[in-house]
């Protein structure tokens, strides 16, 4: 590789790396009181337990009531400093494989869902299932590009979409971390261990629909922040292709 080359390459980088990590901190701050409304709904037991939450808006009603407006925002850090960087590693090794696959025979298609697998593998931190529904609708990328207003509305599409189907698919997974994370029914006994076996302990205990509580303010989150990371990314990236 020249050093022009090299240059160019480093150039290219920091700009994926900047948008998508752009992308992913835009998407927590905007997203994060869903997602603590989401943890109290998980880790409550029954409608017995004096802290049960009556509905989506009482939940909201009474954490802003009691704890102030940054109780929407506690626990935010640690995902800041994980979803970020972890952001710009997708989107920059998505960029990295769709560039390496240009020069394979392949349909347009199957290079953007060859190059979303190995994005989500090299992140290799959790599973992501709407990659594949993501990076499939965006072989048609310039289908609207004429038209600004269209293509805006196509990639919030693609995002909401592919953050409600994550959303749906991921839900008794996450039900399993926050009850495994959060307090324990005994304190100094350890009931949760594991992730299958507490999916398996909430189904046999609580019933099939336990392991999908949370599921709405976890849609409200995951789908308009997957269309809100995905807008980012794109307006950003294409913002310092121009300027940086």
């Amino acid at each position: 590789m020249t050093a022009k080359a090299e240059v160019c390459f480093a150039k290219e980088a920091s700009q994926q790396i900047v948008a998508g990590g752009s992308a992913g901190l835009v998407e927590i701050c905007l997203m994060h009181p869903l997602d603590v409304v989401k943890t109290r709904f998980q880790i409550q037991r029954c409608s017995t337990d004096p802290n049960s939450y009556k509905s989506l808006g009482d939940s909201f009603l009474t954490i802003f009531r009691s704890e102030g407006l940054f109780g929407f925002y506690k626990g935010i850090l640690p995902p800041i400093l994980a979803e970020t960087p972890k952001r710009a590693v997708k989107f920059f090794t998505f960029e990295q494989y769709k560039k390496l696959l240009g020069s394979v025979s392949l349909s347009p298609a199957l290079t953007f869902a060859i190059a979303g697998l190995g994005s989500g593998l090299t992140e290799a931190i959790v599973v992501n299932p709407f990659e594949v529904v993501k990076v499939g609708l965006q072989a048609n990328r310039n289908k609207f590009a004429e038209d600004p207003t269209l293509e805006f509305l196509r990639k919030f599409g693609i995002g909401l979409l592919s953050g409600t189907i994550a959303s749906v698919i991921n839900i008794p997974f996450d039900v399993a971390k926050s009850r495994i994370q959060g307090p324990q029914p005994v304190p100094g006994e350890i009931k949760y261990r594991t992730c299958f076996k507490t999916m398996a302990t909430v189904y046999q205990e609580e019933g099939i629909l336990a392991l999908y509580k949370g599921l709405l303010p976890k849609i409200m989150r995951l789908g308009p922040g997957g269309a809100v990371m995905l807008l980012v990314y794109e307006y950003t990236y294409s913002w310092l292709q121009e300027n940086w």
